[in-house]
C-alpha cells in the first residue's frame, strides 16, 4: 500500500518542527530543523518496514503544499484583531501569506516543492535508507519503493531521481546486505499520462493517482463540486456516475490505458498500479485489470471489497476467453 509521509508531519509532536523548518531564515536553521525531522522519520520508517518485512512498501515523498502545515491567514488575522500577535505568530502569519496560493492543489506541491526545497526530499530519503539499512543489518528484508509525486516531465523526474539515487548510493556504500530499492512516480496529470513513454525512461514503476487525475481531467475541484454541483448533474443525467466514486471509463479511464500502454512501450516490464479510492471500487477495478495494471491500493476499510473485485475481474476475463 501507499505510505503518505505528510501524515507523519502532521502529528502533534512533529508539526512544530515542520513549522520551524518553514520559518527558518538561514540554511543553518533549516538544516537543524530537517535533522530533527530526520530522526522522527527514521523511527517511523523502521516501524513500518519492520511490520511489512518482506513485502513492498511504497513511500510517497512529501506531496501537499506547505501552507497545510501552517495556521490559516484568516485565523491569524482574527487573532491579531482580537488580542494581537506574538512575535512567533507574526512569523507564522508572514509564512502563511508567503505560501498561500489561489489553487494550492495545482500549485507548489509534490516534486515542485522538492525543486524549491531539495533538502526536504533528501532528508526523507536519507531517513528511509537509514531505516532500511538498520533492518537489513538485523536480518530483515525491507523492500522499498520510493514514489516521487506529481511529476509532469521527464526532466523533472530525472532531476528528482538523481536526488534520490545520490542519497541511496551514500546509504548503501559498503553494505554487504543492500536493501531492495526502486524509484517511481505517481501519474496524476493528463500530461503525465500522455507522455508516460518519456517518464518511463527514468522510472521503475508508475502509480496512477486517480483522485487528482479525475480532478484535472474534468477541471473539477472535488471539495467544491461534490456537495454543490454533483447532485444536480447526476439528477439531470449530465453525468451517469460521480467520477470520484467510480472512474470515468471513457475519459480518465482512457488516460490510464494510454499511460500504461505508453509507459510499457518504453519499458515492457514496468510495474503499474493505482492509488486512491477508485482502487476500492469494483467497476473501476475491472477497468484497471483490463488496462493491464498490476495492483490497486486503497483505504484499509475498502481492502476486502478490492480483493474480491480483483478476483472477479480475473475470473471474468478467464471465462470470456474460453
Amino acid at each position: 500500500g501507499l505510505c503518505r509521509t505528510e501524515h507523519m508531519f502532521l502529528a502533534p509532536d512533529r508539526l512544530p518542527i515542520v513549522r520551524e523548518m518553514i520559518l527558518a531564515d538561514t540554511p543553518k536553521k533549516e538544516e537543524k530543523a530537517l535533522e530533527k525531522l530526520f530522526e522522527a522519520q527514521q523511527a517511523d520508517f523502521e516501524d513500518i518496514l519492520d511490520a511489512m518485512d518482506g513485502l513492498p512498501v511504497t513511500v510517497r515523498l512529501l506531496d501537499p503544499p506547505l501552507h497545510e502545515f501552517l495556521p490559516s491567514v484568516e485565523e491569524l488575522r482574527v487573532k491579531e484583531a482580537k488580542k494581537g500577535l506574538s512575535k512567533k505568530d507574526q512569523q507564522l502569519l508572514g509564512a502563511a501569506e508567503s505560501w498561500a496560493e489561489h489553487n494550492p492543489m495545482i500549485g507548489t506541491r509534490g516534486v515542485r516543492l522538492g525543486v524549491i526545497k531539495p533538502g526536504l526530499y533528501a532528508m526523507q530519503v536519507r531517513a528511509l535508507m537509514a531505516a532500511a539499512a538498520k533492518l537489513r543489518e538485523a536480518g530483515k528484508k525491507p523492500i522499498v519503493e520510493i514514489m516521487i509525486p506529481l511529476t509532469v516531465t521527464r526532466e523533472e523526474l530525472a532531476l528528482a531521481r538523481s536526488w534520490v539515487e545520490e542519497e541511496v548510493a551514500a546509504a548503501v556504500k559498503g553494505m554487504k546486505r543492500k536493501p531492495n530499492i526502486t524509484i517511481g512516480t505517481m501519474v496524476e496529470t493528463p500530461r503525465a499520462a500522455i507522455r508516460a513513454d518519456e517518464l518511463a525512461e527514468v522510472s521503475d514503476f508508475f502509480s496512477f493517482g486517480t483522485n487528482d487525475l479525475t480532478q484535472l481531467t474534468f477541471g473539477f475541484s472535488r471539495d467544491d463540486v461534490e456537495s454543490r454541483m454533483m447532485p444536480e448533474y447526476l439528477e439531470q443525467g449530465l453525468l451517469k456516475r460521480n467520477p470520484f466514486d467510480t472512474i470515468d471509463q471513457t475519459g480518465v479511464g482512457d488516460l490510464v490505458r494510454m499511460g500504461t500502454e505508453r509507459g510499457r512501450s518504453t519499458k515492457p516490464g514496468l510495474k503499474v498500479g493505482v492509488c486512491g479510492e477508485h482502487g476500492g471500487d469494483p467497476e473501476s477495478i475491472n477497468l484497471f485489470y483490463q488496462a493491464g495494471l498490476d495492483y490497486v491500493s486503497c483505504s484499509p476499510f475498502r481492502v476486502p471489497i478490492a480483493r474480491l473485485a480483483a478476483a472477479q475481474a480475473i475470473v471474468g476475463a478467464s471465462d470470456s476467453q474460453k
